[in-house]
Parts: C-alpha cells; sequence; structure tokens
C-alpha cells in the first residue's frame, strides 16, 4: 500500500514539473518571439519602404508590404556618384583594416597566452589599463595631427587598431584549446616558436579568426565617427559618412537630378530607406558565409584564464 502511494506520488510530482516545464517553454517562446519582432519589423519596414512610391511613403501608406512598388528610390541613390565613392572606400578600409586588426591582435594574444613570458602581468595590466582609462577625443585628435596622419587612410586604419578586448578573447581561446604540451612536442620535432605559431596556433584558431574578424569587419563597415573627425577630403569618406549627411543634415540636393527636383520633398524620405538599404545590404549578405563561426564563438572567452 505503501509502495502504491509513492509511485502515485512520483507521477504526480514528474506532471506537476512536466506542467511546470511547458508553461515556461511556452512565456519563453512567447518572449523570444516577440523580441523577434520587435528587431525584425523595422528591417522589414526600411526594405518595404524603399520599394514603394514616394507618395506611398510620405503619406505614410507603409507598414509591411511595399506599396506602388517602385525603384525610384534605388535610382536616385545609384546615380549619386560619391555613393560608388564610399563604398569604394569603405571595402578598403574594412579589408585592410581588418587584417591590420587580425595581425595585430593575434601576434599579441599568443604570447600573453604563454604562461612563462616574462612580465606577463604588467603587460596585462598596462593593455587592461587602457579599457579603463583614456586620453580623450581631442588629445587622439592632436596626436593624429601631430603624427600627420590628417586626410590621409592610415587615419581610418591605425587609431584602433587592436582592441584589447578581442586580444583578451582570443588569448583565452590559445590558451583553452591550444595545450602546452603540444608546444614541447614541437620543440622536441625542432619546430621554434614563429613556425609553431604560424603552422600550428593560427589553423587551429580559425573559430576565434573568423569571429574576430566578423566583429572588426563589422566596425570598420559602420565607422563614421573617425572619417568625421580626420576626413575632410571627400574622396576619402566612408559609405557611412555619406549616408550621415543623408541622415541628419538632410544633403538630398545634391544627389537628386533636376528631374526629379520638384518631387525633392516626396523623395526624401524615400531616399533615406533605400540609402540604408544600399549600405547595409553587403553585411547581410556576408553574414551567412560565417555565421557557423560565430555561433561556435559565442563561449569564447567565457573560459577564464
Amino acid at each position: 500500500m505503501n509502495h502504491r502511494l509513492s509511485v502515485r506520488a512520483g507521477k504526480a510530482e514528474r506532471s506537476r514539473k512536466v506542467d511546470g516545464d511547458k508553461i515556461f517553454y511556452f512565456f519563453s517562446y512567447l518572449l523570444v518571439g516577440l523580441l523577434t519582432i520587435l528587431v525584425l519589423y523595422p528591417i522589414v519596414y526600411v526594405v518595404s519602404a524603399s520599394f514603394s512610391s514616394p507618395e506611398a511613403v510620405s503619406r505614410g501608406k507603409v507598414w509591411l508590404w511595399p506599396v506602388d512598388f517602385s525603384v525610384s528610390g534605388y535610382t536616385a541613390v545609384l546615380k549619386y556618384k560619391d555613393v560608388w565613392i564610399g563604398y569604394r572606400n569603405t571595402i578598403f578600409y574594412t579589408v585592410a583594416g581588418t587584417m591590420i586588426n587580425l595581425v595585430m591582435t593575434m601576434s599579441c594574444a599568443y604570447p600573453l597566452a604563454r604562461k612563462k613570458l616574462h612580465g606577463r602581468g604588467p603587460i596585462m595590466f598596462l593593455f587592461t589599463f587602457t579599457m579603463l582609462f583614456g586620453g580623450g577625443m581631442i588629445p587622439n585628435y592632436i596626436l593624429i595631427k601631430n603624427l600627420k596622419l590628417m586626410n590621409t587612410v592610415w587615419a581610418m586604419l591605425l587609431p584602433g587598431c587592436m582592441s584589447v578586448y578581442n586580444m583578451i578573447v582570443a588569448r583565452t581561446y590559445i590558451q583553452s584549446n591550444i595545450p602546452d604540451e603540444l608546444l614541447e612536442a614541437s620543440k622536441m620535432d625542432g619546430c621554434r616558436d614563429t613556425i609553431f605559431f604560424f603552422r600550428i596556433v593560427l589553423p587551429l584558431s580559425k573559430a576565434v579568426i573568423a569571429v574576430l574578424g566578423l566583429w572588426y569587419a563589422v566596425g570598420h563597415w559602420n565607422a563614421y565617427f573617425n572619417a568625421f573627425l580626420y576626413l575632410s577630403d571627400k574622396n576619402l569618406f566612408p559609405l557611412q559618412l555619406f549616408l550621415k549627411n543623408v541622415l541628419v543634415q538632410n544633403d538630398f540636393a545634391t544627389m537628386i537630378d533636376p528631374d526629379l527636383a520638384e518631387r525633392m520633398q516626396e523623395m526624401r524620405n524615400l531616399i533615406k530607406y533605400s540609402l540604408i538599404v544600399v549600405s547595409t545590404a553587403p553585411l547581410f549578405a556576408f553574414y551567412p558565409f560565417v555565421q557557423k563561426y560565430f555561433v561556435k564563438g559565442v563561449m569564447i572567452g567565457s573560459v577564464k584564464g
């Protein structure tokens, strides 16, 4: 009798746990669904508005789907020669800047991952100190000016050429995934540190390199503040600076041809949406190729090193 009661009590307890799990999962999915809608709707709205007619956009008829399908916004944007200049410069800054970032980050992370490095603690203290304290915008501007980097591509590439946070992530990854025994075995075969770094450490660090490369590339693609401070030559402007001029300063007159001048007021918002899509489309196209590394890299740096 007692055994039957205990069995029934156990079944009742498991049933309550199952019901509790179902309620928890229901509200979790509901919350995630609402957050997904909140994130996706602005993107869908901008894309839909960019493919709508100027009249529909100006009158607020666009909510979810394009209204009176039109590509007039893209036609006006692509006729704006500065967009192509911005694309060229942004692609160069992104590719060259990301390469410099990865070289600096990995070449700094590897020696700091070596526990036998003399002065490892003080060096890490100096790096982490820069994460908390900095000179500020005006000293940085004076530094760039004194180094004669104003109005050069180096003003976009050298400042912030290494993120200390990313370096710590890479160092932690190397410590966690590349054991010291591998280095000792390599040295027994006559492998030097340089060869070990290029032939063993870097190939085994593809995941963290892909993740950090994505972070750096997105940062370079979206960067405009350094260009705003250090560049005055329009031929060196990145795409995001042209986008800022359009969104913030309403600089439309120079990008609309005479045939569209009369419709400038109606075209205003449409051009904004079209230019936003044009400037962000490459990132959306590039992300699926590194998504698997990005998902794998979510936990990188979670283990203390």
